[in-house]
This record gives C-alpha cells, sequence and structure tokens, in this order.
C-alpha cells in the first residue's frame, strides 16, 4: 500500500539538546544514524537508534558502544524519540522554579540575568515565559511576566535575557532572601512560532545618527522591506510611533518599513520618525493588566521571496528564524501558518548507561529518517 504513506530523511548537527524536526506530517517510525559516533567510536556513544509509535512515547532501542568499544545494545526509556502535532495555540514545558539560591538580577542596561537553584535545561536559543517575579508584595520585576524572551545560556544555572530591568521601578529577585522570589518561576515555550511572523515584544528603541533601531525580546522573522507597525501603550513613551491614532490623516495608520536586520532580534527603520524615549521603567503597580509594547508585520510589502539561484529550489518555502516550514510559496516574512507537528530526538540515557546521550555529543551529525505508513496491525 502506497496511496497514504510519508517518507522524509534529513540531517542536522547535534548541540547535545533535544532536537526537533518539523515534518508535513506527524510519523508512526523514526531511525537515526550518528555519523560521527559511528567514524570515532567512543565510550557510551549512541551510533543508531530506531523507535516506532508501538513503543510509546520517548522510548527508543539503541546499538551502543560501552566501556570497553564494545558494540551492545540498550533502551531509552525516557526523553527518548517521541512524536507531536501541536494545536493553535502556544505549549509550554513544566514549571522551573529559581530556588532557595536563583535570582533574577540586571546585569547592564540591556542584559537581565537570571540564575537557578538546579539545572534549568535550556540552550541558547530557547524561548521562555516568566511568571510571578516577585521579591515582595509590591517589589520585583512582574513587568517580566507573560513576554517571550529568547534565552543565551551561559551555565547549566545561569542564563539571560534582553531586558533593561536597571531602571528605579525593578527590584533584584533574591531567592535566599525571599519565598515569593524562590517560588517564581519560567517556562519554556516547545512551539514559539506557530504563527509567523506573528507578534513581536519591543526590549527598546533608540535613534543613532538618525538610524532609528528597533530591539525585540524574541525573534521579530522579518525581512528587509517588511511593512511593520506599532501598538505601544503610554507607560512605554514612543506612543508617537502607533498606527493609530494618525494625526496627520485620520483613519489611516501609520505603518513603518523594514530597512535593515542586523541581527534575529532587531532590525532598523526605512524613516527617522520623531517619538518620545522608549520607557521600560514600569512602574510595578502598573503592570496588572499592562500590555506590553508591541511591533507586527502587517503585509505583504517586502523584497518578496528567496532569491532564485543556480542549485536552489524554484518554489522556495518561507522561513521562520532561518528554518525551512511546511508551508508552500509564500512571500519571505508573509503571515504563514506555522502549526508544527513531526518527531523530537531528546537527549535521553540508555537503561544502563547513564551517561550516553541519544541525540549525541556537541557537534556530532546526525541522519535520520522518518516514516508514516498506510496501516498498523495489532499482534
Amino acid at each position: 500500500m502506497t496511496e497514504y504513506n510519508r517518507m522524509a530523511k534529513g540531517t542536522f548537527v547535534s548541540n547535545a539538546s533535544a532536537q526537533i524536526i518539523n515534518l508535513p506530517f506527524t510519523p508512526a517510525f523514526v531511525e537515526m544514524y550518528n555519523y560521527t559516533a559511528a567514524a570515532t567510536p567512543a565510550n557510551h556513544g549512541i551510533p543508531q537508534a530506531v523507535w516506532s509509535s508501538q513503543m510509546g512515547q520517548g522510548f527508543a532501542q539503541c546499538l551502543l558502544f560501552d566501556a570497553g568499544l564494545a558494540l551492545t545494545t540498550g533502551v531509552v526509556i525516557a526523553n527518548g524519540i517521541s512524536s507531536f502535532s501541536n494545536g493553535l495555540a502556544l505549549q509550554y514545558g513544566p514549571a522551573v522554579t529559581l530556588g532557595a539560591t536563583g535570582s533574577i538580577v540586571s546585569t547592564s542596561a540591556t542584559v537581565t540575568t537570571i540564575t537557578t537553584s538546579s539545572a534549568h535545561g535550556l540552550v541558547t536559543g530557547n524561548v521562555v515565559i516568566f511568571q510571578n517575579t516577585y521579591q515582595t508584595a509590591t517589589t520585583g520585576m512582574p513587568q517580566l511576566d507573560g513576554i517571550p524572551f529568547v534565552v543565551t545560556v551561559t551555565s547549566a544555572t545561569v542564563f539571560t535575557i534582553n531586558w533593561n530591568a536597571s531602571g528605579s521601578n525593578y527590584t533584584a529577585l533574591n531567592g535566599a532572601t525571599s519565598t515569593l522570589a524562590a517560588a517564581s518561576t519560567f517556562m519554556k515555550v516547545l512551539y514559539p512560532y506557530l504563527y509567523a511572523p506573528g507578534v513581536a515584544i519591543i526590549e527598546g528603541i533608540s535613534t543613532t545618527l538618525g538610524v532609528v533601531t528597533v530591539v525585540t525580546t524574541a525573534p521579530h522573522n522579518f525581512v528587509i522591506g517588511q511593512e511593520i507597525a506599532f501598538r505601544i501603550t503610554p507607560p512605554w513613551g514612543s506612543t508617537q510611533l502607533n498606527s493609530l491614532p494618525d494625526v496627520l490623516i485620520p483613519g489611516s495608520p501609520i505603518y513603518f518599513y523594514v530597512a535593515t536586520v542586523p541581527t534575529s532580534t532587531s532590525f532598523t527603520l526605512t524613516t527617522n520618525p520623531t517619538y518620545t524615549a522608549f520607557n521600560p521603567n514600569v512602574p510595578v503597580l502598573s503592570v496588572s493588566g499592562l500590555t506590553p509594547p508591541q511591533v507586527l508585520a502587517v503585509g505583504d510589502v517586502n523584497t518578496g521571496g528567496v532569491q532564485i539561484s543556480a542549485g536552489s529550489k524554484l518554489y522556495p518555502p518561507p522561513l521562520v528564524n532561518g528554518i525551512s516550514t511546511i508551508n508552500g510559496p509564500a512571500i519571505q516574512g508573509a503571515y504563514v501558518n506555522n502549526t508544527s507537528q513531526g518527531f523530537i530526538i531528546g537527549n535521553g540515557a540508555t537503561s544502563g548507561d547513564a551517561t550516553s546521550n541519544l541525540v549525541g555529543a556537541n557537534g556530532n551529525v546526525i541522519y535520520w529518517r522518518a516514516f508514516l505508513d498506510d496501516i498498523s496491525l495489532p499482534n
């Protein structure tokens, strides 16, 4: 039978953490080959593994190099291979508390550093959302709550986010001196880019030598030429950038265009508008019900698509923060449905070797194949 069969293959370079593979289907069988582990055998290496949906989510059957470099077998019973098909809303990982030795402190005018009592389990590029970041009932950093932040990991218990928490209305969190701070939590956003480009939260707006630069808390997915609009409530300042109201042409929204994209979380404007300074120093008591400052794409006016070149696809799918989506041809930077499905290769260990890692060591080259069969029979 071939009417409904689905097959896909690919490769990636491991970062020793769980790898999410997006596909246009949800596979029932996955096999992976660690080329590096096979070419250079090392203790605890897993050169090959397979998974079937009949095993259950998070399992895998593996080949494994033991302490004597002999090839043996093993199974992963947690954080193995699993399939997923998420819905239209964001999905989150478990809540992680700061703990008794945890803290959130401002380390510069653009960086806030988070320390956790136990391993946070994040990797650079993950997106998190904070909850209940209070030092006391009236102080702390609840200005961070509910905003998606892309993280930069510096150690197993430390990561940073882009946010100016140096103002007088912010109080550093210290789990050792506050039970509220110790109980503050964050959650990893498992699939942060269901729709693209969606809405980006603004971390800062500045003008240097006539160039207006906007920095966002997570990747914005804008492209050069993108038409954008701002939604900024008065406490954050810079309300002159808002799309409405337009005092010059009533009823006509004010739109801007992206001039350059220096990084995934910053862009510049083609014009130099006049605006009140951006103000992240919002009082704690004003946070409840306050909408964070936003920038969003409003149309398909941009550079068009990926330039056609020798060896490229004639009609490439749109990219979401550098990753190809499962969609058909579309204008880069346009609003596209990026609902995710596919499979995850986790970083679990085999039941007989706690130091093994299914997804391999950092830098390992992994090849994979995924299948969806027409029919699955019982025993």
